[in-house]
């Protein structure tokens, strides 16, 4: 075998080795720093609730779910934080001191930043279309398994074996405090609604209550290598119902 040729099969080699070893490289980093799950749970815009006598602490409760998880369930829950809490449930909205409604939007993977672009969108924004995501050792790594067959082929293993998988869950929140006696609120709604291409309608309606309203939005994420939905959806019903709860 001549200089010439020992070159060329050292070449290659390397060629086809680095980019293996960057691979494992990359995936062994996620799995070590992803190994412990970490939930985050945050709110959008903070709602401050002036103090009640123990007589006012009513509430009536409305949870709904228009997510794809339909067994994503924390209307229990949340009932039974704020029970704890001195307050008594009720099922008639006119004999409630505070209302408390919720929609869980959408309960999915997705990126970091989808979850960031939720939250400042805050109540009724818009989720980010495209929010699931493949994760960040998949972009890490994937683009030095270029050298190769054998090296894509490590890289496609790699991926399969170590994903960092992040659950999100969106809330929207309205909160509804009744006023003081002698105080009238005027509440003006505006609407815009879409009709056929190019068209749209525009609805307004005010009217006089009693009733003071807030809203905000509430993004909890879990996030951990090779995170299971059935592993996620404890935590992130736990730190939403702790967010919601903490109002009161």
């Amino acid at each position: 075998m001549n200089l010439n040729h020992s070159i060329k099969v050292l070449g290659i080699i390397t060629a086809v080795t680095v980019p293996v070893y960057l691979s494992g490289c990359a995936a062994t980093s996620v799995a070590i720093a992803k190994k412990d799950l970490d939930v985050q749970t945050k709110m959008s815009d903070t709602i401050f609730l002036d103090p009640v006598s123990p007589d006012k602490k009513v509430i009536f409760i409305q949870v709904r779910n228009t997510s794809d998880k339909q067994n994503f369930d924390i209307e229990g829950p949340i009932k039974q934080a704020i029970q704890s809490k001195g307050y008594r449930i009720t099922q008639d909205p006119e004999a409630a001191h505070y209302r408390l409604q919720a929609n869980v939007l959408s309960v999915s993977k997705a990126s970091p930043t989808a979850a960031q672009a939720a939250l400042n969108n805050g109540y009724g924004g818009a989720i980010v279309a495209g929010a699931v995501a493949g994760g960040a050792i998949d972009r890490s790594y994937r683009g030095a398994a270029v050298g190769g067959l054998l090296a894509g082929a490590a890289s496609l293993i790699a991926d399969n074996a170590v994903k960092d998988v992040t659950y999100m869950a969106i809330t929207d929140i309205q909160l509804s405090e009744k006023a003081k006696k002698g105080v009238l609120i005027r509440q003006d709604n505006k609407q815009d609604a879409k009709q056929g291409i190019g068209g749209s309608q525009r609805q307004t309606s005010s009217e006089v209550t009693n009733l003071k309203k807030y809203r905000t939005r509430v993004v909890s994420t879990a996030n951990k290598v090779n995170l299971e939905y059935t592993e996620a959806a404890p935590l992130l019903t736990s730190g939403l119902t702790r967010s919601l709860s903490g109002l009161f």
